[in-house]
């Protein structure tokens, strides 16, 4: 069996003779370059074709925002940004990371990286490894004018809810929904994205500032956002996020699918309490969180729609679903805000008729 060939890049020499001997200590891994800049990390993938690259973001000349840029562009490889979370700046460019192509990130401590941190880091590069990355230029989805439907069945009730989950590929899904959305849009939406309790603030702050939406972490025991503009809450970090009573209620229960926040969590609270005035959407992302709430939906009489395979980051989720039967709609990401815009308005006519 072939190892899983690493391109270790990060400006200081101590953090990457740490990260090389990490990945040494683990026989399926092997370190096939080292890079200190954006610069030598582009033109090393190009070289070396390693399958997966440990990406810093600050660093001289290139940083490792623009060195994702390039490589997503023009050599498509998984990329995992290594980050410290706790520095506001960083984490905003995390997400600008993320959006441009990146796979996943991991927050890098200040301190000595231990071998509890590199276990983890591991078990991140080799996920990671598994993704079929696609080359991905910045801005793109906004130069295609998205096809609008013409008419879309009215939902059984008027809705009063989106509900949204995604994972790895999610950040950019979600912001281009998001910036997407027209002008009194009438629906809050609730947002349950893969993310680790290190990056949930900025990933809020990011998509606020992205799309000029309100976007916050959920508040345990906050009121359900009423319908009548958009507005946006996301489940923190490590905590699941569900509907109960009219509240929305944060909760330490197990890992589902091995995932907290868990979309089928949102998924299925919300079915129970909401039932056919939510509208769910479940885009891009690894595993099959989301398939199973996302039926509870349909079956509860909401409307469904998943992204399809030809805008996927990764078609796991969205594929389960669709195997399960629970989508009613199945439209590439361009299509999805006048998809979800038509069905949101056409309720409204039909409650109001």
């Amino acid at each position: 069996m072939s190892r899983l060939r690493v391109l270790v890049v990060d400006d200081s020499l101590t953090v990457r003779r740490r990260l090389v001997d990490g990945f040494a200590l683990d026989t399926s891994c092997e370190v096939v370059g080292e890079a200190a800049d954006g610069q030598q990390a582009f033109e090393q993938c190009q070289r070396l074709r390693p399958d997966v690259v440990t990406m810093d973001l600050v660093m001289p000349k290139v940083d490792g925002l623009r060195a994702t840029e390039l490589i997503m562009a023009h050599c498509p490889t998984p990329i995992v940004v290594l980050s410290a979370a706790e520095n506001r700046t960083e984490g905003l460019r995390t997400m600008d990371a993320l959006a441009a192509g990146a796979v996943d990130a991991v927050d890098k401590p200040s301190g000595l990286l231990d071998s509890k941190w590199m276990e983890m880091l591991l078990s991140r590069v080799r996920v990671a490894s598994r993704v079929r990355v696609i080359t991905h230029v910045r801005a793109r989805l906004r130069q295609e004018p998205p096809h609008v439907p013409l008419r879309v069945t009215a939902p059984a009730v008027p809705p009063r809810l989106l509900v949204m989950g995604a994972s790895t590929g999610g950040p950019a899904a979600v912001r281009h929904i998001l910036r997407s959305l027209p002008a009194g849009f009438p629906l809050p939406v609730l947002l349950v994205l893969h993310i680790t309790e290190h990056f949930d603030t900025a990933m809020a702050e990011w998509l606020e500032a992205q799309s000029g939406l309100v976007v916050r972490n959920a508040v345990d025991g906050e009121a359900l956002p009423m319908p009548g503009r958009v507005t946006v809450r996301m489940a923190p970090g490590n905590r699941h996020m569900v509907v109960r009573s009219g509240r929305l209620r944060l909760v330490d229960g197990p890992e589902r699918h091995s995932c907290r926040p868990s979309v089928d969590e949102l998924f299925e609270s919300v079915a129970r309490e909401v039932g056919a005035a939510a509208i769910g959407c479940l885009l891009t992302g690894m595993g099959r969180d989301g398939a199973e709430g996302l039926a509870a939906l349909k079956r509860a009489g909401a409307a469904t729609v998943v992204e399809d395979e030809s805008s996927c980051v990764v078609f796991g989720m969205p594929r389960e679903a669709i195997r399960l039967g629970a989508a009613q709609h199945v439209t590439e990401l361009t299509e999805i805000p006048p998809l979800l815009t038509a069905l949101a308005r056409a309720g409204a006519r039909e409650g109001t008729a």
